[in-house]
């Protein structure tokens, strides 16, 4: 069973090389979001609907590219890096979200978090990027 200890201990955290756009739809929009991102099939894309919007996360270069087909969309203008931390992690695991919230908070970076199956994600503002990896890094000697 993983801990937090472990998992900061033993886990990798991994900076993108691309640049990524947060985006907001009606949420109406979500065919032509899901289409836009099976169109891509890059790697790293988020699709997110609910009651009230669709939330579109893409490759900056892919917004140029599919930006006439996302109607009514507004462009968060900051863009965003990805963290990823590379490694497997069991869904029983509690705190660590909030654990990498506080040390990002504490370096002053805002965060855009995403969960995937097993691997935790974290968009931070493209001019904080080094200041976030440092922040996180950072957890791996501190104590727990």
């Amino acid at each position: 069973m993983q801990t937090l200890e472990s998992v900061l201990a033993q886990g990798q955290f991994q900076l993108d090389e691309g640049v990524y756009r947060v985006l907001r739809l009606p949420a109406k929009a979500i065919i032509a979001a899901a289409a836009v991102i099976a169109e891509i099939g890059e790697p790293f894309a988020v699709l997110i609907a609910d009651a009230h919007e669709v939330t579109l996360v893409i490759d900056d270069e892919a917004l140029e590219e599919y930006r006439h087909r996302l109607i009514g969309h507004t462009v968060e203008a900051t863009t965003y890096r990805l963290i990823t931390l590379d490694l497997p992690l069991e869904p029983t695991l509690t705190g660590l979200m909030a654990r990498l919230a506080a040390a990002l908070a504490e370096a002053g970076v805002p965060i855009f978090p995403y969960a995937a199956y097993s691997r935790d994600h974290l968009l931070v503002p493209t001019e904080k990027a080094e200041i976030a990896l440092a922040a996180l890094n950072g957890l791996k000697t501190a104590k727990s």
